[in-house]
């Protein structure tokens, strides 16, 4: 009998505790998260039931949560699939997961912009900037875990930063900076750094000389299955044929 695969380790938890602690003693950079908390609360108000248990992702066990919520967090989880396949578990018939977490386009400035400095200084690129979620691999992530109405889609962020260096600190600030296990382990080379600078000045800056970055915020929602929700029409049970119901439009 083999065992299950393993999912690769790609984040070290340790570190990205260690970034965090420094993150609040460098006065924290909250913007996202500020924005991610209010945009959860109005899509809880949109959600016409009350919710008696809720629990941040950890509490686990088989049917004692009505309410699973995670806020920035999923970005950082070495077995996204597991992880996911346990909260259904733990939801009970109707229960709801809600959870935003980085992922798309973030950051393709920066990643962009280092690949090109360290290709041109140091004639290779090392891994800088963590694999972000695609929005499609979201849903077909809650599909697989057996959530029934997933639903996903993007909030988009887009700040402005008077050189890549402010960036870079606020990244530190959020304790958001590189914890791939495969990171490079060496400081990064001044000459790469300024050329980076100059390179992400060049692509990226708007005509008042300050840069853009971009931040994509994944939205991904699912229920434990019940009797009470809408069902799909089964193939073929249509009462109107698509050619009817366009002619229906066009009168």
């Amino acid at each position: 009998m083999t065992n299950p695969p393993t999912a690769p380790i790609l984040f070290d938890r340790a570190l990205l505790r260690v970034r965090h602690q420094r993150a609040l003693r460098l006065e924290p950079a909250t913007f996202l998260f500020d924005r991610v908390a209010e945009d959860m609360d109005e899509r809880l108000h949109a959600v016409l039931r009350d919710f008696a248990d809720v629990a941040d992702i950890w509490s686990l066990a088989p049917e004692s949560l009505d309410l699973v919520i995670s806020a920035l967090a999923f970005q950082f989880v070495n077995d996204l699939p597991g992880v996911l396949a346990q909260i259904r578990r733990a939801l009970r018939p109707d229960g709801l997961l809600l959870a935003a977490m980085i992922g798309g386009d973030t950051l393709s400035e920066l990643r962009q912009s280092f690949a090109a400095a360290e290709a041109e200084c140091e004639g290779g690129v090392s891994p800088r900037v963590a694999p972000f979620a695609d929005l499609r691999d979201v849903g077909a992530l809650l599909q697989r875990a057996g959530f029934a109405l997933p639903v996903t889609d993007v909030d988009r962020v887009v700040v402005r930063y008077d050189s890549a260096f402010a960036l870079m600190q606020d990244l530190r600030r959020m304790g958001a900076t590189n914890v791939l296990v495969e990171r490079r382990r060496t400081p990064s080379r001044r000459a790469t750094l300024l050329r980076m600078a100059q390179i992400y000045g060049e692509r990226f800056a708007d005509a008042d000389g300050r840069i853009r970055a971009t931040f994509d915020v994944i939205w991904l929602s699912g229920w434990a299955p019940h009797e009470s929700q809408q069902k799909p029409l089964r193939p073929g049970s249509a009462k109107v044929g698509l050619a009817e119901a366009v002619r229906g439009v066009k009168r």
